[in-house]
């Protein structure tokens, strides 16, 4: 399952060695959504680590991950695990809408109605 999220880089830490041939890094982002922040934490294995070096913390951040479920002695565990970073594209704003030459329900000198048309009051 592959998802993504933008948020503001809240926190990085450095990478772990986990045993010989296995390395983890995490980060948390902080994602303005309804009426309170979340703090969401992932995780960067193996050669991704090094994919956070480029971002401080406090930038904009678009994370794409994967959701990742283990059990452990009867015990249940997931990750967050993220596979690709990027800057947060800004969004630009909305053009405003063109300028209404007289379109509405009362008439202009440049909404006279041509020959031929029906001779009718009714605005639509």
């Amino acid at each position: 399952m592959s998802f993504e999220v933008d948020g503001k880089l809240h926190k990085k830490y450095e990478t772990e060695n986990k045993t010989d041939s296995f390395q983890a890094r995490e980060f948390v982002i902080l994602v303005e959504s309804g009426n309170y922040p979340q703090y969401v934490k992932f995780q960067l294995v193996q050669d991704r680590c090094a994919l956070l070096d480029p971002f401080e913390e406090g930038e904009e951040i678009k994370v794409h991950f994967d959701l990742r479920g283990r059990e452990w002695q009867g015990k249940y565990f997931t990750n967050l695990n993220a596979w690709r970073l990027e800057k947060a594209s800004v969004a630009t704003a909305p053009e405003p809408p063109a300028a209404d030459s007289g379109g509405g329900f009362f008439p202009s000198a440049d909404n006279e109605p041509s020959e031929g048309a029906a001779d009718d009051d009714l605005p639509f």
